[in-house]
């Protein structure tokens, strides 16, 4: 029996006639007691160990009424059982291949700007520099330089206090390295795509740039309070869904929420590694998707 013959069958054994509203309603409360219910037979299950003797029996009971209850749902809101798992072993494989046993190189063609002149590609190999310096009004700064060009004006952080900000710019190279992507470090290393006027004002435009942005100064926000991701191999989903959100009408829509994690933990490892040396160069590359720090 396939699910969407169980979803037509279980249909048949619905055994009240309500408004839409009204039986959705039912089954609700139904699941949420169901759902009670499971857990009172763990709870046996963990008082009274192996000699609870009926707790698969009654495992296969419940979860068959929550399946059943779930199943309801679908069928009064008109979703067959097979889009919802469809759905969600797309999303689960999307969050959770692993990138490091799964994924091969990028080939021809794998990348945004492939079909553009190389002079509208981002660099497939770069070096950033990153070394101090003092700004027009003579505080320090940061000057950043990637493959011996300078790379946008001279940074500060911007804040009462030193949080090291100014080295967000290793995020953007790190969505370069691992996503193909920064409308910032695209139009800073004067890689615009100017031949496709569509594609100039829309992927790497005034709004693309202040969208890569955010994203950096949202997930430093996030990171300032998880110790900047020291040790950490997990991103929160709700960020990543954010993060998704706030891209889903430009190309890099196309990456998938273990990718951006990949390109987040990868930048704020370099980050860590600047933050404590102050200055250092940084070996980029979008084939391998590796950034190596580098003492100057």
């Amino acid at each position: 029996m396939n699910v969407d013959e169980y979803q037509a069958l279980a249909a048949d054994t619905m055994q009240f006639h309500k408004t839409q509203e009204a039986a959705l309603s039912i089954v609700m409360l139904g699941l949420s007691g169901e759902v009670g219910s499971l857990s009172t037979e763990y709870k046996k299950k963990m008082r009274d160990g192996d000699s609870y003797t009926l707790f698969r029996e009654k495992l296969v009971e419940e979860l068959g009424d929550i399946i059943w209850y779930l199943t309801s749902i679908a069928t009064i809101e008109d979703i067959t059982l097979s889009e919802i798992l469809k759905f969600n072993l797309k999303k689960t494989q999307d969050r959770w291949a692993d990138l490091q046993g799964t994924a091969q190189l990028p080939l021809e063609g794998d990348f945004y700007d492939d079909e553009y002149d190389e002079k509208e590609q981002l660099p497939r190999e770069f070096v950033t520099e990153f070394n101090e310096g003092t700004d027009k009004n003579g505080k320090h700064c940061i000057e950043i330089s990637v493959n011996g060009e300078v790379f946008g004006n001279t940074i500060r952080d911007n804040n009462y206090e030193d949080d090291y900000y100014w080295y967000h710019d290793l995020f953007h190279f790190s969505y370069v390295t691992c996503l193909g992507w920064s409308p910032t470090a695209r139009g800073l290393m004067h890689k615009k795509r100017r031949s496709n006027e569509q594609v100039n004002e829309i992927e790497d435009g005034g709004r693309a740039i202040v969208i890569d942005e955010a994203i950096s100064a949202l997930v430093f926000e996030h990171a300032r309070n998880h110790k900047f991701y020291e040790g950490v191999t997990t991103l929160d989903e709700q960020l990543l869904q954010t993060i998704r959100l706030l891209t889903r009408h430009l190309e890099v829509q196309q990456a998938t929420p273990k990718e951006w994690e990949k390109a987040i933990l990868t930048g704020f490892d370099v980050w860590r590694i600047m933050r404590k040396e102050k200055i250092g160069r940084v070996i980029c590359n979008m084939h391998e998707k590796t950034m190596y720090f580098e003492n100057p």
